[in-house]
């Protein structure tokens, strides 16, 4: 059993609505409904009746409301209590970060920061966007750096949130070579040899931003999904390995394209960069990578070490404020890659 179902849980049972409930949750409504079936597969009960509207809890569904409520009280209570017995060095600065950018974006970023103010003590934790999220408002990180496009926002509240925009990552198809440098695959495919596919999971955000892509495509390629995973390095793996077509943030495959191994495709026509628009239809797609931090944690310090910390985090925040140009700019990007 894992804690993000007994939240998943105690959510549809305020809100009773699995859709109100997947989009407090920032996931979609398919992967939000499978996570409550695992939750009653794994009790081996029933939780939701499915028969009425607005949801409603089944017997067993209201004896474990109550169960679920206290589990998670406890779970963040023995949280706190061990983040009190964690190192007291308050310079140690908790990032959350996507499992891409912590292997790509995230390195040089820190390189090039730490050019700035010195070495700086980092804990990461790697996850998936929702969670890297979800650690954010939990308080179990003090910096989340995130993907952010427009049409899949992620749901933090402005008033309490800065952000900081640290850079643009660009997301295309690709394909490996041939022994001539040419791609093994070409879009647009067809009808009769559609193109081999390598997919994301519907519930992963760069599954969900090539949906859009496809979605948004003038003629949309003919593709065969032959291989599905959460993970952008995965997929990068099985593409370099000649099994299929990919999207691919860039950051993830810089290397492999200067050495001649992936190419970027397009879809019928190819447009240069400098020509693409946002409804070019050519398969591309640009995000946003964002800084955020929680305001309400650089309030009153009760104690020295809190206050060693807050200092620390706004040294840390002025310095990428810096780098990156105005925090409310959407166009200026940190020339930090």
């Amino acid at each position: 059993m894992e804690i993000k179902w007994l939240e998943d849980f105690v959510s549809l049972a305020k809100t009773r609505s699995f859709s109100r409930s997947a989009e407090l949750r920032h996931v979609t409504q398919p992967a939000f409904s499978r996570r409550i079936q695992a939750l009653e597969a794994w009790l081996g009960s029933e939780l939701i009746d499915r028969s009425s509207y607005p949801t409603n809890l089944t017997p067993a569904g209201e004896v474990f409301y109550e169960q679920a409520l206290t589990l998670l009280a406890q779970a963040q209570e023995a949280r706190a209590l061990l983040r009190e017995q964690r190192s007291a060095d308050a310079s140690v600065i908790d990032f959350a970060v996507p499992h891409t950018l912590s292997l790509t974006f995230f390195p040089r970023w820190l390189e090039t920061l730490e050019q700035r103010v010195g070495k700086l003590r980092c804990r990461l934790r790697a996850l998936n966007v929702h969670d890297a999220a979800m650690s954010l408002t939990d308080g179990g990180c003090d910096l989340l750096m995130c993907y952010y496009h427009p049409r899949q926002p992620l749901q933090l509240d402005a008033a309490r949130y800065d952000k900081l925009i640290l850079g643009a990552e660009s997301f295309d198809p690709y394909s490996a070579t041939n022994a001539q440098g040419k791609p093994l695959y070409r879009l647009p495919g067809t009808s009769a040899a559609p193109v081999p596919y390598l997919a994301y999971t519907p519930n992963a955000y760069l599954g969900r931003m090539a949906d859009l892509l496809l979605a948004d495509a003038a003629a949309a390629p003919h593709l065969d999904k032959c291989y599905e995973t959460d993970m952008a390095e995965a997929l990068k793996s099985m593409a370099l390995a000649g099994h299929g077509v990919a999207f691919l943030p860039h950051s993830a495959v810089t290397d492999e394209v200067k050495q001649g191994q992936l190419v970027r495709l397009d879809g019928a026509t190819r447009i240069a960069p400098k020509e693409r628009t946002a409804n070019a239809g050519d398969l591309h797609l640009e995000m946003e990578i964002r800084l955020y931090r929680d305001r309400l944690a650089f309030g009153e310090a009760r104690s020295r070490r809190d206050r060693a910390k807050r200092d620390a985090m706004q040294a840390l925040w002025e310095a990428v404020s810096g780098m990156a140009g105005s925090a409310e700019s959407s166009n200026d990007y940190a020339k930090i890659a």
